[in-house]
């Protein structure tokens, strides 16, 4: 039951970090319980950091889905979803935003804050699930 469960996770792309284009954003997120977006610049220094966390909780937390989209790329949902400061991770349930962490505030402000770290603060926010 468990593993029919975590297949048709797998099937909807959690368990993997992804990345996205603008025009598949909507789907991507209306389509799964729980997602989690990092909208991101390629050149950015942080965003590479905020990647690299992301990636290694994507297969960890396999009941919310990781993706990731160029905010280059994504000028219509960076300005509906008024976001500023990058990185930027949007927390949605069922396609709504309902939280997300902008730059590092909310992760010490330093850049050489853990993994562990982000994952206590997804789970406390609920969008990450203590492990299964």
């Amino acid at each position: 039951k468990e593993a029919e469960k975590r297949q048709v996770l797998q099937m909807k792309g959690h368990g993997e970090y992804r990345e996205i284009g603008e025009g598949d954003f909507l789907a991507e997120v209306t389509g799964s319980e729980k997602a989690i977006c990092h909208f991101y610049h390629k050149e950015f220094y942080r965003c590479k950091i905020m990647d690299k966390h992301l990636k290694a909780l994507a297969p960890k937390h396999i009941g919310t889905k990781f993706i990731k989209l160029d905010a280059e790329n994504a000028p219509f949902f960076v300005t509906k979803l008024g976001i500023k400061t990058l990185p930027c991770v949007i927390i949605l349930r069922k396609g709504i935003a309902i939280d997300r962490l902008v730059g590092f505030q909310d992760l010490g402000g330093k850049d050489d804050f853990t993994t562990k770290t982000l994952e206590v603060l997804l789970v406390k926010k609920g969008i990450a699930s203590a492990l299964m």
